[in-house]
């Protein structure tokens, strides 16, 4: 199978917990955190492992929050590169209420990343075989400039390497200028970013893809669209692939699923209605999870497989 590396740049050690309620000022007891790996690139891998495929996890990590890290990956049986940094990984903290249900996302900044430490991480980047696929995920750090993303993204491509990039505003502006990405998955409110205005019918959704394959940005733009699906534009035409109805208990890991759905079925040469109906089918799996777990296997089959029956929307 090819090759498949994720990268991100702002990883996080993430923590869950759960309380009774959320008000000020007061004593909020919640229960023993559960930790896991976090991160665009990372979830990614994880993701791509969960569903029976081979990923490497590349990433910096810093301190004792890096190393936890790095051992909750290789517990799940992650293959992992990473580049050690002064600053320490950061940690961020889900917090769910059971008197309400609500969730709620505490995200700390990533931890900077000096010259010399990106430029290890981009030497490992042009080491990657030719022919594999590079999922670039997640945030950028503090402190580190768009060019350096693009820098990185165009050597991966001079050595023949495919890039997938999931990025939103300035990073995903400029990885499109730049060109030549196999896929990207902006969602709704980054596609409207994107083109400067709100996207209000379908019709705008799918001229602002049609836009992007038309310059080149990318090969395949697939447009998440929530409890909708996915909007899935090529070269060849366009269509939408819809979910069936879940019970939604969170969307923390959704995207990331969907991504490293696609990114598998990408890998093994599938065509992109086949690419985009995994990638919904783990993306609704992942929605079935209270807390930051990914897709599973076995719910993500089962809602390809029901997918597989439908008739594609185009």
């Amino acid at each position: 199978m090819t090759k498949i590396v994720t990268l991100t740049l702002a990883p996080s050690l993430d923590s869950a917990t759960l309380t009774p309620k959320i008000y000020p000022e007061g004593k909020l007891r919640c229960t023993a955190p559960v930790f896991e790996p976090g991160g665009g690139g990372i979830n990614v891998a994880r993701a791509i492992v969960h569903l029976g495929g081979q990923a490497t996890a590349l990433f910096p990590i810093g301190g004792p929050t890096g190393a936890h890290l790095e051992q909750l990956l290789r517990d799940e049986g992650i293959v992992t590169e990473t580049v050690e940094t002064q600053d320490w990984t950061r940690q961020n903290l889900h917090v769910h209420t059971e008197n309400t249900g609500e969730q709620y996302r505490f995200v700390m900044p990533g931890a900077r990343l000096t010259e010399a430490e990106f430029a290890s991480l981009s030497k490992k980047i042009e080491n990657i075989p030719a022919g594999s696929i590079l999922v670039i995920s997640g945030s950028l750090p503090p402190g580190t400039h768009i060019n350096a993303l693009t820098d990185l993204i165009h050597k991966a491509q001079n050595a023949g390497v495919r890039c997938i990039l999931d990025s939103s505003g300035d990073a995903l502006a400029a990885g499109l200028k730049l060109g030549g990405l196999a896929l990207v998955k902006p969602n709704l409110n980054e596609l409207s970013a994107l083109v400067g205005r709100p996207l209000e019918n379908p019709g705008d959704v799918l001229a602002a893809a049609q836009k992007i394959i038309r310059e080149g940005g990318a090969e395949r733009v697939v447009v998440s669209l929530g409890p909708q699906g996915a909007l899935a534009v090529d070269a060849q035409g366009s269509f939408q692939v819809v979910p069936p109805p879940v019970k939604k208990m969170s969307t923390v890991g959704a995207g990331d699923s969907m991504v490293g759905a696609m990114t598998l079925k990408l890998a093994t040469g599938a065509d992109l209605p086949d690419i985009v109906r995994f990638g919904v089918a783990a993306g609704s799996a992942a929605t079935l999870n209270i807390g930051t777990r990914l897709c599973s296997d076995k719910d993500t089959q089962q809602i390809y497989q029901y997918l597989c029956q439908q008739t594609l929307a185009h």
